[in-house]
């Protein structure tokens, strides 16, 4: 309906900014708003689909012209409208001074003009030669005055007719590329919905219709139809590789071997009866706050620069979430067991997968930890470590990490964290090596992290997917693992989440392959044998590993009870707020907006949130000011760690200097930071 039918053919009107749309059936939609309710039916299902669509991106345009103040790119017509009558104003103004302009030409023609005539009576005067040739000067100077004056007003007009054609042709420049990017926003918005709205209708699909004729099978009968579980909602965004391209670059045949025993299970916590934990928290409250109405001002930033209200969060800062990698640290303490280097490989690979297992349902955002805040986490006597992060920088965001186990090993690594907000998809990209040093064998491991993606951020459920790999060598043996981290791909018939390694010697032999999900387990297979075999249907050619039956070196921990409800912490993120005492006054487990959140009183923490942020600010400002005082520069120098150049990477990073834990014994934390 356009305005001009509004007024006969029109039977009623709703406001649409404040509208509730609701589906009842598979045809009919219902708009709801101030009591007014119109019941309105498809022919068809897609029908009703297109409608719901084209109504909702109506509806965004309608919150977005009533409330302008919080979105730069709302009200579009409006602000060309107010854009418009501004360059007309301006235009106006300079037509006016023109006006003027001409004004003054007139009168200095006229006044040049009986200038001129007063010296020509002056010429036929009688008067000296002299004076005559003085008279002449002047006459000829005022002639070129008037000149000059008719050049200046002729130049003004042409300047103004420039503004004016010029004024036109950014209008229109401005209002095509005005429409052309909403254009693309309600395709993408309309392009994602659809999307949910096929795989809604794929999964609700009768399960009998998966073994129709139609549908591929395998020899065993057992439909070829890839798992989707929780990806399945992702948006368009996704990008797509070949199913080869997921499969790794080899084969492997499992053979037959009697001496072979039962696979030696890594999995099991082993308990302590020490100190009782926390094995719950509040649970999450119901806010609904929308996303896309605070990120999409943000497209391109840092994730650590785009102001986030606590709503998004989870109630644990990043340090505790970086301690989390030790929440399978047994692998470490039967890894420094092992007199195998290549077996002990295998095991400090599933323990760099297995730190991505807690985040398969954790789409909340951590706290961004303030400069100088600390966090311990002793678990000398249960399980005979003990680690401290620091925050070490703000912008970038780092952190520096250190853990030493009783139990046989080190393990220390600073994390940058680079992160950008694409629009639907968010990347984060963990910067820095982790290093991990065995006590008695001298064996010292590097590795990197991979980049982990939040999908769906526009609509739909979010979801975590990790990807790229991962490249462990152990700097003393020169024995390497590489590590696939398979991206999810609609086309690919691969398991979700998969991930596949090779364990080779320091002569690039192969002995161990490794398989499984980051977010389940991982196993290993001894390598017997290997061929090269036939080329595939692109041309490449595979490796193909016979091996013994694979062995568990991983096992995922089961959720507690009700995780769902508490951001879906695992057992050991339960506990890593737990009040404690002794800790230094800068820890995480102290940071009052974290707490208030915790207790499930957000807008009391979002206030107290902002408290921080500003107090940090007025921080930097005081050292910054008193930096530009002194001879010595005003960096941040960190209380526990210290940067050396790393003798393996030629980096330089930040390590622990030590002291903590002896000032932790004689509760000496009179050098730490005010900044709670």
């Amino acid at each position: 309906m356009t305005q001009a039918e509004m007024a006969h053919t029109c039977r009623g009107t709703i406001n649409l900014a404040t509208a509730h749309i609701d589906t009842e059936d598979a045809c009919n939609i219902v708009l709801s708003s101030g009591g007014r309710t119109y019941h309105l039916k498809a022919s068809t299902e897609v029908e009703r689909q297109r409608w719901v669509t084209a109504l909702e991106l109506a509806k965004a345009k309608a919150i977005r012209m009533m409330n302008d103040q919080s979105d730069d790119s709302a009200d579009e017509e409006p602000t060309s409208q107010s854009d418009h009558s501004e360059i007309q104003g301006t235009l106006k103004t300079l037509a006016s001074k023109l006006d003027d302009l001409s004004t003054c030409n007139d009168l200095i023609a006229k006044h040049g003009a009986a200038l001129q005539r007063s010296l020509s009576e002056l010429e036929t005067l009688r008067v000296p030669l002299e004076g005559g040739e003085k008279i002449k000067a002047v006459n000829e100077r005022a002639t070129l005055f008037r000149i000059t004056s008719n050049a200046m007003i002729n130049a003004c007009r042409d300047f103004l007719d420039l503004a004016e054609s010029h004024s036109r042709r950014w209008q229109r420049v401005l209002q095509h590329e005005r429409e052309q990017r909403t254009h693309l926003e309600e395709t993408i918005e309309q392009l994602a919905k659809q999307h949910n709205s096929l795989e809604r209708a794929w999964r609700e699909a009768p399960a009998h219709a998966v073994n129709t004729p139609a549908t591929p099978t395998t020899d065993t009968g057992v439909s070829e139809r890839p798992r989707k579980e929780e990806a399945s909602d992702e948006d368009e965004d996704t990008e797509y590789f070949d199913a080869m391209e997921d499969s790794p670059a080899f084969i492997t045949v499992t053979a037959t071997d009697p001496s072979h025993h039962s696979s030696n299970d890594f999995s099991g916590k082993e308990l302590q009866p020490h100190r009782k934990r926390r094995t719950q928290i509040p649970e999450k409250p119901n806010y609904s706050l929308n996303l896309w109405s605070i990120m999409k001002n943000c497209i391109g930033k840092e994730l650590s620069k785009i102001p986030m209200p606590v709503n998004f969060n989870e109630p644990l800062s990043m340090l505790q979430r970086l301690t989390e990698d030790l929440e399978y640290h047994e692998l470490l303490d039967k890894a420094a067991r092992c007199e195998n280097s290549l077996e002990q490989m295998c095991l400090v690979a599933a323990f760099s997968v297995s730190s991505y297992s807690t985040t398969v349902h954790r789409t909340a955002k951590p706290f961004n930890p303030l400069l100088g805040e600390t966090y311990e986490l002793d678990r000398l006597e249960e399980f005979g470590y003990r680690s401290i992060c620091e925050q070490v920088s703000h912008h970038p965001p780092a952190a520096a990490h250190h853990v030493m186990s009783q139990r046989g090993w080190t393990l220390w690594q600073e994390i940058t964290i680079a992160s950008k907000f694409r629009g639907k998809y968010l990347s984060i990209m963990p910067l820095g090596a982790i290093h991990l040093q065995f006590h008695a064998s001298g064996n010292h491991y590097v590795w990197r992290k991979v980049t982990s993606t939040v999908h769906n951020i526009i609509v739909g459920k979010l979801w975590i997917d990790q990807s790229g790999d991962i490249d462990i060598v152990n700097h003393r043996t020169k024995e390497t693992c590489q590590l696939k981290f398979s991206p999810y791909s609609y086309f690919s018939r691969e398991v979700p989440r998969k991930v596949t390694g090779v364990v080779k010697d320091s002569d690039g032999q192969a002995h161990y392959i490794l398989s499984g999900t980051w977010d389940d387990k991982m196993e290993s297979a001894k390598i017997v044998q290997s061929s090269r075999g036939s080329s595939s249907s692109e041309g490449k050619q595979k490796t193909v590993y016979q091996t013994l039956t694979p062995k568990l070196l991983w096992k995922k921990y089961p959720l507690p009870e009700n995780a769902e409800n508490m951001y879906c912490f695992s057992a050991l993120a339960l506990t890593l707020n737990e009040e404690e005492e002794g800790v230094c006054w800068t820890d995480s487990r102290l940071r009052p907006d974290q707490r208030l959140m915790e207790a499930g009183r957000w807008d009391e923490a979002n206030v107290e949130k902002q408290r921080l942020e500003e107090k940090q600010r007025a921080r930097r400002r005081r050292r910054e000011a008193e930096a530009s005082k002194a001879i010595d520069e005003g960096d941040y120098m960190p209380l526990w760690f210290h940067q050396r150049t790393d003798g393996l990477t030629g980096e330089t990073i930040y390590v622990y200097k030590g002291g903590y834990w002896e000032a932790k014994e004689r509760q000496a934390w009179n050098m730490s930071p005010d900044i709670f």
